[in-house]
């Protein structure tokens, strides 16, 4: 049976952590930091994908 392939798009984009939970960078959050308040810049942090963002993601990297 052949190999599943990645999507090459979601692989630079997702990660899994150390407790093997996904993991991916906020979009919209890189530059023009100054005139964005402190709440923007807050929530720039790691996002965890809710169940439904889960399962398509597991769909696309069958090997993360």
């Amino acid at each position: 049976m052949p190999k599943i392939k990645s999507h090459s798009g979601a692989k630079k984009r997702v990660r899994r952590t150390g407790s093997g939970k996904l993991a991916m960078k906020r979009s919209r959050r890189n530059h023009l930091l100054l005139q964005k308040n402190k709440r923007q810049k807050r929530l720039n942090r790691t996002l965890v994908p809710e169940n439904t963002e889960r399962k398509a993601l597991i769909s696309v990297l069958p090997y993360l």
